[in-house]
């Protein structure tokens, strides 16, 4: 039924249908090639996916213009999943501290959990998309905590949590390869440990650093600190 007063033809039916179809079997090869690449490895072939969803490569190029595209999609339903349990992990603790060790602690339970799909997200062209999107995940509610410490403008201070968000992605990213490649070593951190280290240092900043758990220091001349609260 058209709405009164609007110009626009109705849709068509068949149309409407197609839409839906293309859009479920888009959906559907998705998920195939991340389950593909989960058992198989990053470097599976377009020709190998394409058989494990019982289809031909040309049909695969039908709604993906070439491996980075596909790739790009993958990571979308990563980083959608990702907001799910970050969401989930916000909400079961009281503090944006405790919600940032919680925020660490899911990025390497995902990467462990699947290393395969995760090289997978992240290589090549797809790389900044995904990290684009994480960072905004991030940003999101700790930009509000680090503007309302900060002494700036309100547009200067949402500028630089919107800075220190995207450092913040990239270092959880460096630390968090470094673990996956050397979680087995004897000396290695668990994850629990790393994401607690990881945490500290983004919330006490360069203090933290250089400061051992149990002790104190005086901060040098200059340099700010970011008291917790309660």
């Amino acid at each position: 039924m058209r709405a009164v007063g609007s110009d626009a033809p109705p849709a068509d039916g068949r149309a409407t249908r197609w839409a839906d179809h293309r859009e479920a079997r888009r959906a559907v090869l998705v998920q195939t090639a991340r389950r593909t690449v989960h058992h198989d490895g990053p470097d599976i072939s377009m020709d190998e996916i394409a058989a494990a969803a019982g289809t031909s490569k040309s049909i695969v190029y039908r709604y993906f213009a070439d491996k980075t595209a596909l790739q790009v999609a993958v990571a979308e339903l990563v980083v959608r999943d990702i907001r799910d349990a970050l969401a989930d992990a916000l909400a079961a603790h009281g503090t944006p501290r405790e919600g940032l060790r919680a925020m660490v602690d899911v990025y390497l339970e995902m990467i462990e959990s699947s290393p395969s799909v995760y090289a997978f997200v992240t290589r090549d062209g797809s790389v900044e998309h995904f990290l684009d999107q994480v960072t905004a995940l991030v940003a999101g509610p700790f930009a509000r905590e680090v503007a309302a410490r900060s002494v700036d403008s309100p547009a200067s201070a949402a500028a630089l949590a919107t800075a220190w968000a995207a450092g913040a992605v990239g270092f959880v990213r460096g630390a968090g390869e470094w673990w996956l490649l050397h979680r087995h070593e004897p000396a290695a951190p668990s994850r629990g440990e790393l994401a607690g280290r990881v945490s500290t240092w983004l919330w006490a900043g360069p203090v933290g650093l250089v400061v051992r758990p149990g002790t104190t220091a005086r901060p040098s001349a200059g340099t700010s600190t970011m008291k917790e609260t309660s």
